[in-house]
Parts: C-alpha cells; structure tokens; sequence
C-alpha cells in the first residue's frame, strides 16, 4: 500500500465521495430539495417556469 493510499485511508474525507445506497428512497422530497436549491440559485428562471405553469394551466381551464 502506497503512502497516499494510507493517507485516504486513514482519512476518509480526502477520498472521493462514494455512492452510497440507502435503502430509505424518498423520490418526492429529493425532487422537492433539488427544486428548491435550484429555485435558490436562479430565481428568475424558476419563476418564469411558474408563471408559464400558471398561465397555461389558466388558459386550458378557463373556469367562466
């Protein structure tokens, strides 16, 4: 085993993160968290999507 390779071992943040497999998968509340990070980072794009969403919505339901 090299030097470096003691190194990461022993200390596990240097190492590159892995992957790992949880078997408690909430879909929904991850898609709710990356949208809302997104939301947080550009304001503007996300909410001209809500008003396009809206104003499409509106005009195919048309409640009058």
């Amino acid at each position: 085993m090299t030097a470096e390779a003691t190194k990461l071992k022993n200390n596990p943040s240097r190492a590159t993160p892995s992957v790992t497999q949880s078997t408690d998968m909430k879909p929904s509340d991850d898609l709710l968290t990356y949208l809302r990070a997104y939301a947080r980072e550009r304001p503007d794009v996300a909410a001209m999507w809500c008003f396009g969403i809206g104003f499409v919505l509106g005009w195919k339901l048309k409640p009058w």
